[in-house]
């Protein structure tokens, strides 16, 4: 219940710094949005790569199996 009520604290306050009224750092968080996108990209791309990989793995245990089932 302690961190779900700190997490909306902390949100309130990223959102009360991000508004101009608060310290109105919204254009600093898009230089560092933009900045950080192609880096996000990347592990995301990465991620991607693991589960494909993953994935294909079942797929060849899966039709291993089925094989020795069928004999």
């Amino acid at each position: 219940m302690k961190a779900l009520f700190l997490g909306f604290v902390v949100i309130i306050a990223a959102v009360l710094l991000i508004l101009p009224a608060g310290m109105g750092w919204w254009e600093d968080v898009l230089t560092f949005l933009r900045g950080a996108m192609p880096v996000i990209a990347a592990v995301i791309g990465f991620i991607l790569i693991f589960v494909g990989i993953s994935d294909i793995k079942d797929r060849a245990e899966i039709k291993r199996e089925t094989k020795e089932e069928a004999q």
